[in-house]
């Protein structure tokens, strides 16, 4: 059965459209009373258990691996940010002088500026490989770009399931046979798709995948998720907090200083990954994004948006074909006639949220969406045409 939209769950007023989530997602009532009741017991510390420390962060790391289809709980850690999964992997390998490290063009910062720093530690060099900006079949060209690309000087290929600000989709499977082939990395942001999008550890097997919390995850800001595969198990983390030893669960023998890590991916925690208040609200976000499905989710994004997208398309933008973008995150390049300053104007007074990047728009909807936001949108951009 095809799902309905959750409006209801959310508390977003009528009068807004808000189609802006691969910005910042807003948190529906379930996630807002689980972080009030977690604030009002950080009031009460006395009632908080030694065991809070660790269980439910055992139940959001399974939830997590439920969600990308991993039975390993344990390749998974919490971690802040894209930018310190990241860090640790690049912490973590180690390159030949004129290795090359694969990108795309204009990929997201806090998966670029960590492999800069690394290609300069070894003499490495940075690939970038370029959107062909074709009118038509872009999505299927670039993708055979990177796939010409991988060659037996690839060390590393890393990019996101999706390009982060059009929704192209980059056909991760083949590129993973490719780096078999050539003994190259496969890191994945999946920061865009996680949650919205389906997704298969199983799969594609990625070495790693990190991803943001925030967005479609609907976690608070500040938190996030990082699977390591087999070539990270025995890696340094870029941190030493005590939670990450083995034994830490014994309080009492804490100094009992334990040179040895935990297993797998539980080194590379983030330091206070035990937050009472995070964890508890993603542990809620997780339940129902897992209850929705990513395909559930994905589904019913292109049920409200194909026909917006087609008339967007009769009004001169242009839109990557739809078997080869995401449909609850894809950009909208405008007619060049559109005045951008007019647009931004025009969607500020009737309350319209979406991302500008340059002549695009980049569009992002779900479950708290209809067909009227689309409706409302394309009206203002009729206008202002």
């Amino acid at each position: 059965m095809s799902l309905q939209h959750q409006k209801h769950l959310f508390s977003i007023p009528e009068d807004i459209t808000y189609l802006n989530i691969a910005s910042l997602s807003p948190s529906f009532k379930a996630i807002e009373q689980a972080g009030l009741d977690a604030v009002l017991q950080k009031s009460k510390p006395y009632t908080i258990p030694t065991s809070d420390f660790f269980n439910p962060v055992t139940e959001l790391k399974s939830l997590f691996a439920k969600l990308i289809h991993t039975d390993e709980p344990e390749r998974v850690a919490s971690i802040a940010s894209v930018s310190y999964g990241m860090a640790t992997v690049t912490n973590n390998i180690k390159l030949n002088p004129n290795d090359e490290i694969l990108v795309v063009e204009e990929q997201f910062p806090s998966n670029i500026y960590a492999w800069k720093k690394l290609a300069e530690k070894f003499d490495a060099n940075i690939r970038t490989i370029a959107s062909p900006d074709l009118k038509i079949n872009n999505a299927q060209q670039w993708n055979q770009d990177i796939l010409n690309a991988i060659t037996d000087h690839t060390a590393v290929v890393t990019l996101g399931n999706i390009h982060w600000s059009n929704g192209t989709i980059f056909d991760l499977k083949t590129i993973r046979e490719k780096t078999n082939q050539h003994n190259a990395l496969l890191i994945i942001d999946g920061s865009q798709t996680i949650g919205a999008f389906p997704f298969s550890i199983k799969d594609i097997q990625p070495d790693a995948l990190i991803c943001a919390g925030y967005k479609w995850l609907f976690g608070p800001y500040g938190c996030g998720y990082a699977y390591y595969g087999s070539y990270f198990d025995h890696g340094e983390p870029i941190e030493n907090n005590w939670a990450n030893r083995l034994h830490s669960e014994d309080f009492s023998g804490l100094t009992n200083y334990q040179s040895q890590y935990k297993p797998l991916a539980n080194r590379y925690m983030v330091g206070e990954s035990g937050s009472f208040i995070y964890v508890k609200m993603q542990i809620e976000a997780l339940k129902q994004v897992i209850n929705w499905t990513p395909k559930g989710i994905q589904d019913y994004c292109r049920s409200i948006s194909y026909e917006a997208t087609q008339q967007l398309s009769a009004l001169g933008c242009q839109i990557e074909h739809s078997d080869y973008r995401t449909h609850h995150l894809f950009g909208v390049k405008l007619p060049e006639n559109l005045d951008i300053k007019r647009l931004k104007t025009a969607l500020q007074e009737k309350n319209i949220f979406v991302s500008f990047r340059g002549q695009f728009i980049r569009i992002s909807c779900h479950l708290y969406n209809t067909k009227k936001d689309f409706e409302t949108l394309i009206n203002c951009i009729t206008s202002v045409l």
